[in-house]
């Protein structure tokens, strides 16, 4: 009886919990470095940025006194120089904390994936486990390279531009403040959306990711089955989901822009013809009034940051609520308090049943909840090679699961040389046991690999008298490469035969004491 269901995506839903800004901060924190840098280099950029409207108002004025301005172009040019490295310098750091960022997550959750209950993998699709890892964390990047530690540069220059246009002309600062608080207002409406859809964005690449691993994984019962095309539409239907959403962010963000940009030309073109007015009216001079639109386009850009920084971490938060959901899983639990580390005790009875029953969680959609074992109690002695026999479905495969401790059981106890198995730890009860699945599971790579999979101090030697005792050793002449032949996907280079001989000669290399094979025999012709 498989225990590998398809299973379904349970990630979260629309009305399901979102990220917080604070699980983002533990991620920016393991670069604080970096990020420190970030800012100082962004500050710095600010301060040069603020000097360059300054700079160019004292060349007019000279130039309109008739003085030199040698001396003050060169200054010009130091400053535009200068702001250039820092930037430069600063994006070149963020986009390394940034890919620290995502190595980050994608080890957390590769640590957690391989640790989770099998419940969890029974639930689950894989190809959204994997979209996870892959498409979800990369995200997190753009909360770095894409305005958020700029910002910090940003608030300097929006504060120090207000300033210094209070200074020059306070009328025209609070034309420039009205027009551009409208824009912000709408754009702030607006950029609310962009979490929303960048989850359910993130969640139709999952199911997409899952629906190809489905058809991959099984693409010659496809082939044979002439089934192509409607595995096809259903891959496409949720990549048309995915267009959608990410059509939908891209409207938001489209938005955004025009907004954005009209205020900035509005705002230009009234402090244009205002300041022009006030120039030929002798209320301030040329100078003022190109300093001050200078400082106009420099107190607007960090808002553009600003919109583009929310919009990242938005953005971001959408496809931390995936990650986190998965981190946030509780782990398999290694042993409890007082489990015992140390190989059981020998005993006459190796494995005992003693009223056993077990029912799946009624939440897996093939499963009803009623009691797969109902009260099963038998021993097997040490040295007894016993056979469970039955028809398929009545839970050969689940006891198997539940020696194993995959799954614990729903009442009564099972005992591993007269120790319940609930005070072992995992580790010590799995190194008793060998277990050669039902579907005798082969990974892609070599046979080597394979092989040493439980025994990864196994020599040459070893590996090929294991080989020859499930009669493999045709599989290491046929291919010049012997051991570091490969096995393809699944193991699809080898016949159903040779699977399951590899995965029982995996299991006795390891030389358990407890030999399980879930009917692993069953394509083996001699």
């Amino acid at each position: 009886m498989s225990m590998a269901g398809r299973g379904r995506n349970l990630g979260p839903k629309d009305t399901g919990p979102k990220a917080k800004f604070s699980q983002l901060t533990p991620y920016l924190f393991e670069h604080k470095a970096a990020l420190v840098v970030a800012v100082v280099l962004s500050l710095i950029g600010a301060v040069v940025s603020l000097a360059q409207p300054l700079v160019v108002g004292q060349v007019i004025t000279a130039v309109q006194n008739g003085e030199d301005v040698g001396q003050l172009a060169l200054i010009l040019v130091l400053v535009i120089v200068g702001a250039g490295i820092a930037s430069g310098f600063m994006y070149y750091v963020l986009a390394k904390a940034g890919e620290g960022v995502v190595l980050s997550a994608r080890n957390k959750l590769a640590v957690r994936l391989l640790k989770l209950p099998i419940l969890e993998y029974d639930l689950r699709r894989t190809g959204d486990l994997v979209s996870r890892v892959g498409s979800d964390t990369t995200l997190l990047r753009a909360v770095l390279t894409q305005g958020l530690i700029d910002a910090a540069g940003g608030v300097l220059i929006f504060v120090g531009a207000i300033i210094a246009m209070a200074f020059i002309d306070p009328f025209l600062l609070l034309l420039t403040l009205g027009m551009i608080s409208i824009a912000v207002a709408s754009i702030v409406v607006s950029a609310r959306q962009i979490r929303s859809a960048t989850t359910k964005a993130q969640q139709r690449v999952g199911d997409m990711a899952a629906s190809v691993e489905r058809a991959l994984s099984a693409v010659r019962t496809i082939r044979a089955a002439r089934a192509e095309s409607r595995e096809t539409e259903g891959i496409s239907n949720d990549a048309n989901e995915a267009y959608v959403q990410g059509v939908k962010i891209a409207k938001i963000n489209a938005l955004i822009s025009p907004i954005a940009g009209v205020a900035s030309n509005a705002a230009f073109i009234v402090v244009l013809g205002v300041g022009g007015y006030r120039v030929a009216a002798g209320e301030t001079s040329v100078a003022n009034l190109v300093t001050f639109i200078l400082l106009m386009f420099l107190m607007i850009r960090p808002l553009g940051q600003a919109f583009g920084a929310y919009s990242s971490v938005m953005s971001a938060l959408g496809a931390l609520a995936r990650i986190e959901e998965i981190l946030q899983l509780p782990l398999e639990e290694s042993a409890s308090e007082s489990a015992q580390t140390t190989k059981p005790k020998k005993t006459l009875n190796a494995i005992e049943f003693k009223k056993v029953s077990f029912a799946y969680p009624a939440a897996e959609a093939h499963r009803d909840g009623k009691l797969v074992l109902d009260s099963v109690s038998f021993k097997i002695k040490t040295g007894d090679r016993v056979a469970l026999v039955g028809p398929s479905g009545a839970g050969k495969s689940t006891v198997f699961s539940l020696i194993e401790r995959f799954y614990e059981p729903t009442s009564g106890e099972i005992f591993l040389d007269g120790i319940p198995v609930r005070e072992l730890s995992r580790d010590s009860l799995r190194s008793q046991i060998g277990y050669v699945e039902q579907d005798a599971p082969v990974l892609a790579g070599s046979l080597k690999e394979n092989l040493l999979i439980g025994s990864p101090n196994a020599t040459d030697k070893e590996l090929k008298f294991v080989l020859g005792e499930v009669n493999l050793t045709a599989v290491l002449k046929r291919d010049k490469r012997g051991l570091d032949a490969e096995v393809g996907e699944a193991g699809i280079m080898l016949s159903g035969g040779e699977r399951q001989r590899l995965a029982i000669a995996r299991t006795l290399l390891a030389a358990p004491p407890i030999l399980i094979l879930d009917e692993a025999t069953s394509a083996l012709d001699g």
